[in-house]
């Protein structure tokens, strides 16, 4: 979240961000209560200070009628002290709320506005192919390979999961490998991380951990939720934590499940593997110094790049417009693949500089040696490879008037073939 003070002394730049991303937050309510804050934490400090020399002039009444007054008098002020304490925490609660529907502040360069003002930024190595014969989507083309099974996924969970059979198995395990290889040679510490978290690391890292709109599985009876990203267990890990500035940056590659409700969605996006509630995906994880996440957004998304580059994959770059950003982004970038199936470009990745908004609310600090304090250190979160939407558009671009699809060069070792024909 942002901070308190900042809030309040770019009430106008805060208010004119909430309107550029859409959200509804009551910025001048804050900046009022901010005002009756430090009215009530003056008042509560001066009973207390009273109370303290009340409490020491009662040690040295030598009067019993005087210690008696005295002793009264203490009382009053604690009493009152109390109720003080009391407004003061109403007000900091109701502050919080407010201070959490705020979003971060978004970089100057980013397009101002809804999908639409999205801005292609630059396109992948590997063009769109033409294709010589009408292409089938990934659905089509998993039932006739035998790769995927929707209506028992159905059976056994609803809508939403699937069985991946044969190659499509091969395929996710080759794609985790060719994904923590890369990133492994960039100095990343590989991490397979829970796929529950609790409550307060889920809000901490930008969630909403309950209610209508969450897209997060809660465990009943309990503080914890299914995770959505292993961005959640990563930025958790050092919650609460002070590092010292010569770790940072931190790196940290995690393979997790990720499970969403996807409350809301509807239509073609539902189809097959694009939007589903149940997947499996590589993460990158950063901890920066201030001065660091800049450049290292930048570096997430060249990975990203050489990645879909590797495995020949058309993508476009798009710099996210502030209307599509999530409350913790400060800037955004997207691949996204074409997918001849569908007949139009999908996300397959996103990376996000979120600054310090989501270690501000986790609690996790660096110090500098030979300074005095600490600071908050700045996260950036980024999608190596989510298995669901890469297998599909593997799939789509891969596939050949014949019914195979071939597989990507770099995937082959693992999986052990170099095309997927249909079962005899």
């Amino acid at each position: 979240m942002l901070d308190a003070k900042f809030i309040v002394e770019h009430a106008e730049r805060v208010k004119q961000n909430c309107r550029n991303r859409g959200v509804q937050a009551d910025v001048d309510r804050f900046v009022q209560l901010e005002a009756r804050r430090r009215a009530k934490q003056a008042e509560w400090d001066d009973l207390n200070r009273q109370a303290n020399l009340v409490s020491k002039q009662i040690a040295q009444a030598k009067d019993p009628a005087e210690r008696e007054a005295l002793k009264e008098e203490g009382r009053r002020l604690r009493e009152a002290a109390a109720e003080a304490k009391s407004l003061l925490d109403a007000l900091l609660e109701e502050m919080l709320q407010i201070q959490k529907r705020i979003p971060n502040m978004s970089h100057p360069d980013a397009p101002v506005g809804d999908a639409s003002a999205n801005r292609v930024c630059r396109y992948g190595q590997t063009p769109v192919r033409p294709f010589d014969f009408p292409p089938l989507d990934h659905v089509q083309l998993a039932e006739k390979l035998d790769l995927l099974d929707l209506e028992a996924g159905a059976r056994v969970a609803g809508h939403g999961f699937y069985f991946l059979k044969n190659e499509a198995v091969l395929l996710e395990l080759a794609l985790q490998r060719y994904a923590v290889e890369q990133l492994q040679q960039e100095g990343f510490t590989l991490m397979i991380t829970p796929d529950l978290a609790r409550n307060e690391i889920l809000e901490g890292i930008g969630f909403l951990p309950r209610g209508p709109e969450t897209q997060i599985y809660s465990i009943e009876g309990t503080d914890l939720g299914l995770i959505a990203t292993a961005e959640i267990t990563l930025g958790g890990m050092f919650a609460d934590q002070i590092l010292e500035a010569e770790q940072l940056p931190m790196l940290f590659a995690g393979i997790s499940h990720c499970f969403r409700t996807e409350a809301g969605a509807h239509g073609r996006a539902t189809r097959g593997l694009y939007r589903v509630h149940q997947f499996t995906k590589v993460e990158m994880f950063a901890f920066t110094l201030p001065e660091q996440s800049d450049s290292m957004l930048e570096r997430f998304c060249e990975l990203e790049c050489r990645l879909f580059d590797g495995l020949g994959i058309p993508y476009r770059v798009i710099d996210t417009a502030t209307g599509e950003l999530g409350g913790p982004a400060y800037r955004k970038y997207d691949l996204e693949a074409w997918m001849p199936g569908r007949g139009e470009w999908g996300e397959i990745t996103s990376t996000s500089n979120c600054t310090d908004y989501q270690a501000r609310r986790l609690g996790i600090r660096y110090r500098t040696r030979g300074e005095k304090g600490t600071r908050f250190v700045h996260t950036l979160n980024g999608t190596a490879i989510a298995i669901s939407r890469t297998l599909l558009a593997i799939l789509e671009n891969y596939q050949q008037a014949d019914g195979t699809v071939v597989i990507p060069e770099v995937l082959r070792p693992w999986v052990g073939k170099d095309r997927i024909e249909p079962k005899r």
